[in-house]
């Protein structure tokens, strides 16, 4: 695993230290304004999502690898919902934000 203060990407850095802290508010400020997210290829509501599957569950990313500079990752993903599942993750970035950011199963 890669701890996440080794990640190369220091928004997706900021991204994963705030989903394991459970931070609402540094999830909040890693997104540019109108960021938008998809699952599993259907674009969700990122306010509504990330309630249900990171802040109400107990979300938490363990990172197995990353590519793309630090844009891509695969991650162990686990919740109070679903459990653990393996999923793959891609961030565009705008000027130090996540501006879309795109999960499903790896």
């Amino acid at each position: 695993m890669i701890p996440p203060d080794q990640l190369t990407d220091p928004t997706v850095r900021a991204f994963v230290e705030a989903v394991n802290a459970g931070d609402r508010s540094a999830f909040q400020a890693v997104l540019t304004p109108g960021a938008t997210m998809s699952d599993d290829g259907s674009d969700r509501d990122i306010a509504q999502w990330a309630d249900k599957e990171i802040f109400s569950s107990n979300g938490h990313m363990d990172v197995e690898k990353e590519s793309d500079g630090g844009l891509a990752l695969i991650v162990d993903y686990r919740n109070d919902t679903w459990g653990e599942m393996r999923t793959a993750w891609r961030f565009v970035t705008d000027g130090g934000r996540v501006s879309r950011f795109e999960t499903g199963q790896a």
